[in-house]
């Protein structure tokens, strides 16, 4: 009896074991959607923008140290200078075409640039004739970019820019407000812009050839202002709400699903990464840093592969 009760004793502690290490393992692989910094305070100027993972699985930010600059992220946080940009180019928005090159929204020069990550050569990809400042950039499944153009001196005076993947430029629509942050969906048949200003998120259904038709009103905020955005795999909208210190993270459907508190107030920008897609990285304005936080689902990327991954 004492031997059978020694056994029964240990199944015992075993069974408690495993119970331990399977809700363990499911409280770690609960993202929490908790602030930590990545990049501390003035590492990055300013103007703070971009952010993009690029194929060798850094965080690739506008602005590093002055503006006019690149700065490649590792991802225990090391900040270094990737790229200084030519006399007068200054980068906003960032995304990484198919071939691995980078493109960069260059305001002051009204292009959109492509940067060689190899030798780091720096070229125009295309012309934006009638641009006043072309801001983010959106990249379709296809390759096919599109940018918001807002005039911070007549705010309802936005443009919104399709560039092919030849390069070519196609004026896409005037008149809108403060066009800033720009996303396509998962599956590429729509195409969200936001206004700063006037608080609106937009989405468009984009056809094969990448054309826009019914527009229509997403989401409107009430206070506070919108900066960039980043699609989740199930098309799924993570807004930057400049001044409003929070990402909220918008359904396809137009409702808010939840706000991230952040450390900082004005958000620029987010962008997906990590090992397995779902680490979010936001840039902030008033710290000139990086602040990340782990979501529930990949950035749109990624695809459904890495929801488990944890």
């Amino acid at each position: 009896m004492e031997r059978a009760a020694i056994v029964r004793h240990l199944l015992l502690r075993l069974a408690a074991t495993a119970l331990c290490l399977a809700l363990c393992g499911t409280v770690a692989a609960t993202p929490d959607f908790i602030v930590r910094d990545h990049v501390g305070d003035g590492v990055f100027s300013a103007g703070i923008e971009g952010p993009a993972s690029g194929p060798d699985g850094a965080l690739y930010v506008a602005n590093f140290g002055r503006d006019g600059t690149i700065g490649r992220v590792t991802a225990d946080g090391s900040a270094e200078l990737f790229v200084t940009l030519p006399e007068g180019r200054i980068g906003n928005g960032i995304r990484f075409a198919g071939d691995g090159t980078m493109r960069v929204a260059d305001y002051p020069g009204h292009t959109i640039l492509r940067i060689d990550p190899t030798t780091r050569a720096v070229s125009v990809f295309a012309h934006l004739p009638g641009a006043h400042q072309p801001n983010d950039i959106a990249q379709a499944p296809d390759g096919t970019l599109y940018a918001s153009d807002p005039d911070w001196n007549n705010v309802d005076n936005g443009q919104l820019w399709r560039i092919d993947r030849d390069g070519r430029a196609h004026l896409l629509e005037s008149g809108m407000g403060t066009t800033n942050g720009i996303e396509v969906s998962p599956d590429g048949r729509r195409l969200y812009v936001n206004e700063s200003v006037q608080r609106n998120v937009w989405v468009y259904d984009r056809d094969a050839a990448g054309a826009l038709s019914n527009k229509r009103l997403l989401i409107r905020f009430d206070d506070h202002g919108m900066d960039g955005m980043r699609c989740d795999a199930d098309g799924n909208l993570y807004i930057a709400r400049y001044d409003a210190g929070v990402v909220a993270v918008v359904s396809p459907a137009g409702a808010l699903l939840r706000e991230v508190p952040l450390k900082g107030r004005k958000p620029t920008n987010v962008a997906f990464g990590g090992a397995d897609g779902r680490q979010v990285f936001v840039t902030l304005q008033d710290r000139g840093a990086v602040e990340t936080f782990r979501a529930d689902r990949p950035g749109r990327e990624y695809g459904h592969r890495a929801v488990h991954a944890d």
